[in-house]
């Protein structure tokens, strides 16, 4: 389920609210933080799954930090005239910089773990790393970082161990994470674009994925998929793992289960025919997917709703 704004929030309308706080508001399931915070009021989630977003978030104190986890989906983030867009994957970060509004749209759930970052805490590098420059962030929307994203993975399983011994692992590998922000993703080092990443470009992977969502109910060939893009079977496969993070096969099993979820919701759809309807040909096949993908059966998923 995504929360739908009634208008517009703006910094101008109060004092910017904490980063967990905005976050709990505005997303269907919120952050799974961690109990204790750190040095400075540091907080840090573990990895959990939120659905998705069509909402404006307001101005927030301190910076959000985040990356992803399994299957890939489309993400933007508008201001005024001004957008970014990509696609959540492992290895990529997503960076909001303290104060920062703006309308988002993901349009599938994801799963993330976040770091909420007080800015006094990035500000005490400036001396080191800025030569006393303030250190001032730059929007980051899944933006390729396989450097910060495993700083943020460790994080984030850290904050789910409750351990705590790690204490002074995780707050050194805050101050790296920190660092990290500063090399790669502020106004002192920050790379204005991104690396070209091999694979597919965008619009093959939006034309691949439409053509999968048409045809969910039918058996969809690889060849069918490769065509569409003028490459052979095993580019394609190539290309396609490059550019999401995943195979075909993986991805039309996402849109698969994402559509049978939705379907699931009305409970006068027998499951047989909900099968039938993303492309399982048998009841047996689809819980099994589904299961694999959800960790519930699709009776059990629809009497949790």
């Amino acid at each position: 389920m995504s929360r739908i704004a009634n208008r517009p929030v703006s910094a101008a309308d109060a004092a910017p609210a904490s980063a967990p706080d905005a976050m709990t508001e505005h997303l269907d399931s919120p952050p799974a933080l961690m109990e204790a915070a750190l040095r400075g009021g540091t907080r840090l989630t573990r990895r959990w799954r939120h659905g998705e977003l069509h909402d404006t978030l307001p101005a927030m104190s301190g910076h959000v930090i985040m990356t992803f986890y399994g299957a890939s989906q489309e993400a933007s983030w508008r201001q005024g005239a001004r957008r970014l867009a990509g696609r959540t994957r492992p290895g990529a970060v997503t960076v909001i910089p303290e104060g920062q509004d703006g309308r988002w749209d993901i349009e599938a759930p994801i799963e993330v773990s976040h770091v909420y970052l007080p800015d006094e805490r990035l500000q005490s590098l400036a001396e080191v790393a800025g030569k006393g420059q303030r250190i001032e962030l730059v929007s980051r929307i899944c933006f390729d970082d396989a450097a910060g994203a495993r700083i943020l993975e460790l994080l984030g399983h850290e904050a789910g161990t409750g351990d705590p011994a790690s204490s002074l692992f995780v707050e050194q590998a805050v101050e790296l994470l920190c660092m990290q922000l500063v090399r790669a993703h502020s106004s002192l080092g920050a790379r204005e674009r991104q690396v070209p990443r091999k694979g597919l470009a965008d619009w093959q992977v939006r034309k691949v994925t439409a053509f999968m969502r048409e045809f969910l109910d039918r058996e969809i060939l690889l060849d069918e998929l490769a065509g569409l893009v003028n490459l052979s079977r095993f580019h394609f496969c190539t290309a396609f793992r490059q550019a999401t993070g995943q195979t075909p096969h993986e991805w039309l099993t996402a849109l698969r289960i994402g559509r049978s979820r939705q379907l699931l919701a009305n409970p006068e759809m027998p499951i047989t025919g909900i099968a039938l309807a993303v492309g399982y040909q048998t009841p047996s096949s689809f819980s099994a997917s589904f299961r694999k993908v959800t960790g519930m059966s699709p009776s059990a998923f629809r009497r949790s709703l």
